[in-house]
């Protein structure tokens, strides 16, 4: 059986923190962790074989049990296909549900490319920019009230942590204001995405880049709450678009 000793705290388990989710710290979520990060990473490239399930059990010293059910949550996310007499194939990139939570977290577990990033960047504008209108046109005055509150405590933050946990209060919010629930739902992208952000790059440790921040989404606020779509979309953009600057930035000097 799996002796693994006291387990480190990644990246998934920080994100689930911020998120407020409690991080899964049974067998089949430690053997889940362990292959799809070493999928993610290249380890066991696209279109290879993964080694035997003997291989494994040998290496992660789990139950037959563990590892079956650890395999079959990585195929329910697109990550691997068993074909009989072949063995367990890694799928292409293309077949990965990116919209997955624990997908999207091993990628920046395992060091996601600015181009990744871009492409996440992208999505949200799709997402969010209407997200904003919409909460321009439907808030009510506690929504409202509570978006200028979440800013103000992005402005007060005095940890990273602090600001990546009001910084994902404050785009629930705007999901929530919308008043869509498919808006709501494919919002739990855009929460992973914040807070995987926050293990790249914070603006908290940088003075002008901090106050801009909070102030962008100040902005964001004031427009959602004047009932005004347009600002509200064009300072939407203006947020997601400095926020992948500066962990581009940040990636190209590391």
């Amino acid at each position: 059986m799996m002796t693994a000793g006291p387990r480190t705290t990644n990246r998934s388990d920080l994100i689930a923190s911020i998120a407020g989710r409690r991080p899964a710290r049974n067998l089949h979520a430690q053997v889940m962790h362990r292959l799809g990060t070493a999928i993610v990473g290249g380890t066991y490239p696209e279109d290879s074989i993964l080694p035997t399930d003997a291989e494994l059990l040998q290496q992660l010293r789990v139950s037959r049990t563990v590892l079956r059910e650890a395999l079959k949550t990585l195929a329910a996310k697109g990550l691997i296909e068993a074909r009989a007499r072949v063995g367990t194939r890694i799928l292409p990139r293309t077949r990965w549900n990116l919209f997955d939570a624990d997908v999207l977290a091993w990628h920046f577990e395992t060091g996601p490319s600015v181009d990744f990033l871009r492409s996440l960047s992208e999505v949200r504008i799709g997402i969010e920019l209407e997200s904003a209108a919409l909460a321009a046109q439907r808030r009510s005055s506690a929504e409202a009230e509570s978006l200028v509150e979440a800013a103000r405590q992005m402005a007060e933050a005095t940890s990273a942590e602090a600001f990546a946990r009001a910084d994902l209060a404050f785009h629930r919010l705007v999901a929530q204001a919308a008043g869509n629930p498919f808006m709501a739902s494919i919002s739990a992208l855009v929460e992973v995405a914040l807070t995987a952000m926050f293990t790249i790059s914070s603006p908290v440790h940088d003075r002008e880049q901090h106050a801009a921040a909070a102030q962008s989404h100040a902005r964001i606020a004031a427009a959602i709450q004047s009932g005004d779509p347009d600002e509200a979309r064009e300072a939407m953009r203006k947020v997601i678009s400095d926020g992948f600057a500066r962990a581009a930035e940040r990636m190209g000097r590391s």
